[in-house]
């Protein structure tokens, strides 16, 4: 192949170290690369030449990579440009999404996904639209941890689109926020976004709640009252605790996504509606279908994209940047400085399993600023049911580690034995294990026979 037929990548970041990783990297995997320190002399040369693909930084002291980034949209739209930086959250991966990027990168990142991405987008895949930029408020969404960083990054790739997604995670993870965040980010913002608990309302109240019902329809609707439906339309309506609706309203709520129109209870003019469509469980939807207990049909209308929070235990180094936002939450309402967490506490804050999660975390936190005199949380004002949970967990990891590292000897020893051919493996195993298994009981017990028995 001729070089020139080879793709051209420009690097965009004032940090020189990582333009050095970037360029040997790309440069290794067969890319032409430059790379360009300061946003004013990539922009000249832009105009005498054009690259295949741009990686750019957010962060850089001449020019916001942002601004970088409408530029080329505006002048180069089929310029594929994946932006980077060492500060993600939710804000920067739409607003760059919203731009135009076709992908947003974390720092620090995986050489091998950079070249992936990079071979990906100069196969020529097309990019995400442009869309207006969201300028409304922030939400609470903490967390540089792997999991936490690719939801940021699916809420920016949706922020373009009216898909209906399904939101599923367990209790207490976020679902709630995630689901503000897809409206907050999405070209209805502007629009309502109503939110109903399909579990906190009574079964035979559900109906009339979502649809709405006519006067006289039942006894007590004394006049016409609209729903849940009709005071989202044209924005988002949340259903939480979707695997609690009710067969028969599962149904209607069907007809609702396939044809765009409903009744309301006890009416006979239909109501056209358009509406996105944002569920949330904490239940295995594909289990209920099996079970019979939730419609099939409904499931692949609401599972257009499925995104899943991830539990607390799951992304635990996320715990410190948490702990400091809700005590720092805390702090004002209660007239005193915000708490912050010894080493050895966060010790055991990240051996503790959160059956509650983030919610269990928020509470704790909550509680802790309210009882703690001093400024730092001990270990000795945690709950004795934390603090023995994750001893338990600590030593339970301690004891498998022990037992891989056993399993992981053993096995080495035995293939170079069958290497040898021996044909006395399990004897030789056997008898090794006994030995030394008597001799450190007996250490253990002080050379007590009987005990070390």
């Amino acid at each position: 192949m001729n070089r020139r037929d080879v793709p051209l990548i420009w690097i965009l970041d004032d940090d020189k170290a990582i333009g050095w990783v970037l360029e040997q990297t790309l440069n290794q995997a067969d890319f032409r690369v430059r790379y360009f320190s300061h946003p004013g002399e990539f922009l000249q040369e832009i105009q005498k030449q054009t690259p295949d693909l741009v990686f750019s930084d957010i962060r850089m002291p001449d020019m916001d990579g942002i601004e970088v980034l409408t530029q080329l949209s505006a002048n180069y739209p089929d310029l594929p440009v994946i932006i980077m930086t060492a500060f993600p959250g939710i804000d920067p991966a739409a607003n760059a999404f919203q731009k135009g990027a076709f992908e947003y990168l974390a720092k620090p990142f995986d050489i091998d996904h950079v070249v992936e991405l990079a071979r990906k987008a100069t196969r020529g895949t097309s990019k995400v639209q442009e869309k207006k930029k969201s300028s409304e408020g922030k939400h609470r969404f903490i967390g540089q941890s792997p999991v936490m960083q690719q939801i940021f990054a699916t809420i920016g790739r949706l922020s373009t689109t009216h898909v209906n997604v399904l939101i599923t995670g367990e209790t207490g993870t976020g679902k709630e926020l995630v689901a503000q965040a897809l409206h907050q980010y999405s070209p209805r913002r502007h629009k309502p976004m109503v939110a109903i608990n399909i579990a906190a309302i009574p079964k035979e109240l559900i109906e009339s709640e979502l649809f709405g019902h006519e006067k006289g329809a039942f006894t007590g609707a004394v006049e016409r009252k609209p729903g849940r439906f009709e005071q989202a339309h044209e924005g988002t309506l949340f259903l939480d605790e979707i695997g609690d609706m009710p067969m028969e309203v599962q149904t209607r709520l069907l007809r609702v996504l396939a044809n765009g129109e409903f009744y309301r209870v006890g009416g006979t003019i239909p109501i056209r509606t358009n509406t996105r469509i944002l569920a949330a469980t904490h239940q295995n939807l594909a289990d209920r279908v099996k079970e019979g207990s939730f419609r099939e049909d409904l499931y692949h209308r609401l599972n257009v994209i499925n995104l899943h929070c991830p539990p607390l235990r799951d992304r635990q180094e996320d715990i410190p940047d948490l702990a400091e936002f809700f005590f720092e939450s805390q702090a004002t309402p209660l007239h005193k400085s915000a708490l912050r967490l010894r080493s050895d506490t966060l010790d055991i804050l990240q051996h503790y399993h959160w059956p509650g999660n983030v919610r269990e975390l928020e509470n704790l936190c909550q509680k802790l600023s309210v009882m703690v005199t001093g400024e730092q949380v001990t270990p000795g004002d945690l709950p004795e049911n934390i603090i023995l949970a994750a001893q338990s967990l600590k030593e339970k990891k301690r004891s498998e580690s022990s037992e891989q590292k056993f399993v992981k000897v053993t096995t080495e020893w035995i293939a170079e034995l069958l290497k040898k051919k021996s044909n006395a493996i399990y004897q030789t195993l056997n008898r090794i294990v006994e030995t030394t298994a008597i001799k450190e009981s007996l250490d253990y017990h002080q050379g007590h026979k009987q005990k070390a028995a």
